[in-house]
């Protein structure tokens, strides 16, 4: 038997979210360090997986299969594609930032409201700074452990499972800079989280349903075997049947997604958790929605796939507009934040149901390069706000005088989320938008609006944020620590070398967007060429 390599890939942050929360409460400093050595140790694996993965082999590499519960034909499978491995290799590389970003983000304060925790409660009981970085490596293990899986029952498990360290994360750790008393923060910060969970658990059944159908028909959950299956005819989904496996899957995926209209929860929970874990949300999380539709949607279900393209098209053009225009109209920066991801997240969708090589490629890409550029746009946002206590726009002026290197990578964070060339989100969009013009030239017109409100509402936020004369409250705001600075500098490092050399990750994700179109059966357009009169 081979070396476990992805089951490490996985188990290593998950014993350290265990270790962790056993540090002692007077060792938070120890708590830390050991949560960050974790998530470099992940960090190393995921790359050794990156390195073993070669891109012209099987479609499913580095595979373990274990019998698990027989009864039911559930099995330990894992097994990763050039998708899959992109997505590990993210989660991996932002997890060190997201701990570093939050190093006192669960500390002891004054107060309980928005973040950290009362210091009367700092007794050998109570140990939140523990809890908050073993929840960070839990989730971390949940997510590269479901773009491992190949077994639809055990996505499934990790797919709802990870809701649970999410609430805690967004119910109980807060952002400090919440106006109006202590009762109030909590109240908004329960809100959050409840929402957070029940759409999700939603999802969550509708596909437990879906999962079940599929079970009855296809006789087990392995994503190879029923591929397989279906290709050389012995499993023949009558019509009605697939579309509907298909629709509780989709549903559940366009929650997590968040896909327009069940996006709601997004900025609620972005608004209320902290930077660090807003980040954790909307670069990490979210990404196991996009993902899995690639991968299960279109791979199970490729008939009722194509069936519904035309209204999921339609979906992620209305996400991608109405995310931009509610974005240019934000008073609250996180919350411009998490309305613009909303709108990228409908790039994505869109490059996935475009049908096209091109589409397919731009939306992985994309996975990958909003989740760098959000990370990189969201957490110097938070060093801002936690340096304020204000999370309005109003509140702020000026700023590039006082602290100039704060907002110089503030800027290229913008820069990077309105997908300016020479950085990687760049090269994404373009791919997206060259593939859903070559299928469906008008859908990649109105997409185009998206790039245009991108650059209104992050311009906006710069201007009224940085320039402009100096308001008092901001007048002695300090520059970017070193710690921040070891957080901030190597992403937008990374946003640049892909940007202008994103050939390391095309390697790797064009061949499985092949094995994708494929399944669905589809081929790229041909450009009309008229001949010569």
């Amino acid at each position: 038997m081979s070396f476990p390599l992805l089951t490490l890939t996985a188990a290593v942050p998950a014993v350290g979210a265990i270790l962790t929360a056993a540090v002692p409460a007077a060792r938070r400093t120890a708590a830390k360090w050991l949560a960050l050595l974790f998530s470099l140790a992940t960090l190393v694996l995921a790359a050794l997986v990156f390195a073993r993965f070669e891109p012209g082999g099987e479609r499913y590499q580095l595979t373990e299969s274990h019998a698990w519960i027989k009864d039911f034909g559930v099995r330990y499978e894992l097994g990763v594609d050039g998708i899959g491995v992109a997505l590990i290799a993210l989660t991996a590389l932002l997890i060190p930032f997201v701990i570093l970003a939050g190093w006192n983000d669960a500390d002891p304060s004054p107060s309980s409201s928005g973040g950290g925790y009362p210091k009367d409660r700092a007794d050998s009981r109570w140990r939140p700074t523990q809890g908050f970085f073993a929840l960070i490596l839990m989730v971390e293990a949940m997510v590269i452990l479901s773009f491992e899986a190949t077994d639809v029952f055990l996505f499934y498990i990790l797919f709802e499972a990870m809701l649970i360290p999410m609430y805690f994360l967004i119910g109980g750790f807060g952002d400090r800079a919440h106006a109006g008393t202590d009762e109030n923060a909590a109240a908004q910060r329960s809100y959050a989280a409840v929402k957070f969970l029940l759409y999700n658990l939603v999802g969550g059944l509708i596909m437990l349903a879906a999962v079940i159908g599929l079970y009855v028909v296809a006789g087990n959950f392995s994503l190879t075997e029923i591929a397989e299956a279906r290709a050389n005819g012995s499993l023949d989904m009558a019509t009605n049947t697939e579309r509907w496996l298909f629709l509780g899957f989709f549903f559940a995926f366009a929650v997590k997604a968040p896909l327009w209209p069940l996006h709601t929860w997004l900025p609620n929970a972005m608004g209320e958790a902290t930077a660090p874990v807003a980040v954790l949300i909307t670069a990490v999380v979210d990404k196991v929605g996009t993902f899995a539709m690639l991968r299960f949607c279109l791979g199970l279900f490729p008939e009722a796939s194509k069936w519904a393209t035309p209204v999921i098209i339609v979906l992620a053009l209305i996400s991608i507009v109405y995310g931009a225009l509610v974005a240019v109209g934000q008073r609250d920066i996180k919350r411009l934040v998490a309305y613009a991801s909303i709108s990228h997240f409908g790039f994505i969708v869109l490059g996935i149901f475009a049908m096209t090589s091109q589409g397919q490629s731009g939306a992985t890409l994309y996975m990958v390069n909003h989740g760098i550029s959000t990370a990189a746009l969201m957490l110097v946002a938070g060093f801002l706000i936690s340096r304020r206590g204000s999370r309005l726009i109003a509140d702020y002026g000026g700023v590039q005088k006082v602290a100039p290197v704060l907002a110089g990578t503030f800027l290229v964070g913008g820069l990077a989320t309105l997908s300016l060339p020479g950085l990687a989100p760049f090269v994404s969009e373009f791919l997206v938008l060259v593939g859903t013009f070559a299928r469906y030239p008008v859908a990649g017109i109105i997409a185009t609006t998206g790039i245009v409100l991108a650059a209104l509402y992050v311009l906006v936020l710069y201007q009224r944020t940085m320039t402009g004369p100096v308001k008092e409250e901001v007048r002695s705001l300090p520059d970017l620590r070193p710690r921040e600075l070891a957080v901030v500098v190597p992403l937008i490092a990374v946003l640049i070398f892909l940007g202008v050399f994103p050939k390391p990750l095309t390697d790797v994700v064009n061949p499985a967007v092949r094995h994708t179109m494929s399944d669905v059966q589809q081929k790229d357009p041909q450009p009309e060429v008229e001949a010569a009169k």
